[in-house]
């Protein structure tokens, strides 16, 4: 098996945006386009990935990573030259390139390994990735010969009526015999109104030379996105892709078309997704949960069983069976440990809470440590900021919170203790103690009378 390299083009700007991101870092079903290219070629096994890179190059290199490998375009002079600034990588070295635009988040690995297969089965010089459209207006047609391979592309407006009635097109892609691309690509010129370096013209080249041209059909829509337009139409036509993986793999979404989960989530077989719920990248949900509806989740571990409903999660951890909302809201960096219950109105920021444990409603959380098996009363506040610096709250095993209590932070509350309803908590209180920090009440006998008469 030859070597397989290939090449990203990711040099133009993309003014049809109408952005400042860099076009290629806009994201679809929450991954940048070209990540999701780059993602695919490491599907693929790619020998080596070289990204042309030109305005926002250091955007694209800081997402990319070292992964992959750059050509800088400094200027912009069409696909062709694009390919011309990788001869210093790959120039000379014998076997495949894939040569695609960044901009085509939907191109999966499994349509780029029948490209290859394709290619090197019929040992063509070059290979064109093409799909048929019943309305092909405004791409290039592919013109075949009578032995089934490519005579030349056509492009639209160089069409003949003929020629237009053609459904079969260029999408773009193109595999190439590494060596004889880059041979070819020295010949290309810019004779063209727009005295630009054009990659189908060193496809004419080759065709020229005698040498063998094939088309390889895909079923699977690719599209370039070079607008917003474009962009909205790659996102639902991606997110499908994904919903549709889901389900098959195990998980019943009620309500595909008012669901939203990004690229990469994980969910465990048996899982029900409810209608309004949007998962976000980085998430990996457990087995036989139930998410939603209207729920948000973002960079989360879920594990098994659990229950979240119209809550917003971000960048945390809920262990098996824990229950979450509804509206509830659970900030980075907490933990909400096996079986434990998050109810309505509550709120939880930098805070691990333990196995069993219960903060059921109305209540703020930030920067605290709770133990297993911990009751916290409604309206309970961890008073964690002092107008400078934040300070933890320490809630201890099998300790009960009651309702509206301040705990001033630092403060810890040990095992076993009770904190009295409306007590406001400025000292540590001791294992197995009764807290109460409140005013005795006193009774006016018959002075409601006095009020009323105001």
């Amino acid at each position: 098996m030859s070597d397989k390299f290939a090449v990203v083009l990711a040099a133009g700007q993309g003014t049809r945006m109408k952005s400042k991101l860099y076009k290629v870092l806009h994201s679809v079903c929450g991954k940048p386009m070209v990540q999701h290219v780059v993602d695919s070629l490491n599907e693929l096994q790619a020998d080596r990935i070289v990204v042309v890179v030109g305005h926002g190059a250091d955007k694209v290199k800081e997402q990319l990573g070292s992964d992959v490998e750059y050509a800088m375009q400094e200027e912009q002079l069409g696909t062709a030259h694009a390919v011309m600034q990788v001869a210093p990588i790959l120039k000379g070295r014998k076997g495949t390139t894939l040569v695609l635009s960044g901009d085509e988040p939907l191109i999966s690995s499994e349509t780029l390994e029948a490209l290859v297969a394709h290619h090197e089965a019929n040992q063509a010089a070059a290979t064109i990735l093409t799909r048929v459209m019943d309305n092909p207006t405004g791409y290039g047609r592919i013109i075949r010969g009578e032995d089934g391979g490519v005579e030349r592309i056509v492009e639209q407006k160089d069409a003949t009526e003929e020629e237009q009635c053609v459904k079969e097109i260029n999408t773009g892609t193109y595999c190439f015999d590494n060596e004889k691309l880059f041979a070819i690509l020295e010949k290309v010129d810019n004779n063209n109104a727009q005295g630009e370096y054009y990659l189908p013209d060193a496809v004419e080249i080759l065709k020229s030379q005698g040498e063998r041209i094939e088309a390889s059909i895909t079923e699977e829509i690719t599209i370039g996105v070079n607008d917003r337009v474009a962009l909205a139409k790659a996102e639902s036509m991606m997110r499908e892709r994904i919903l549709t993986k889901h389900m098959k793999e195990g998980v019943t979404i009620i309500d595909p078309s008012n669901t939203y989960i990004e690229a990469d989530v994980v969910i465990g077989r048996d899982s029900i997704i409810y209608p309004g719920t949007l998962i976000g990248a980085g998430t990996v949900i457990g087995e036989e949960c139930i998410i939603g509806p209207h729920t948000q989740l973002t960079n989360c571990q879920v594990g098994d069983r659990v229950e979240i409903k119209q809550s917003v999660l971000v960048d945390s951890r809920i262990d098996s069976e824990a229950t979450v909302g509804p509206f509830a809201y659970i900030r980075p960096n907490s933990h909400i440990g096996e079986g434990a219950k998050v109810g309505d109105f509550v709120e939880i920021k930098n805070t691990s809470l333990g196995k069993g444990s219960k903060v059921s409603h109305l209540t703020y959380l930030g920067d605290a440590e709770v133990g297993a098996d911990v009751n916290v009363g409604c309206g309970t506040v961890t008073v964690n900021y002092d107008g400078v610096n934040k300070h933890k709250t320490v809630i201890k095993d099998r300790s009960f919170v009651g309702c509206n209590a301040n705990l001033v932070a630092p403060v810890t509350v040990g095992e076993g203790a009770y904190v009295a309803a409306g007590s406001t908590v400025t000292d540590d209180v001791p294992d197995g103690a009764l807290a109460i920090a409140r005013e005795r009440q006193t009774n006016k006998e018959g002075y409601a009378k006095n009020i009323i008469k105001k």
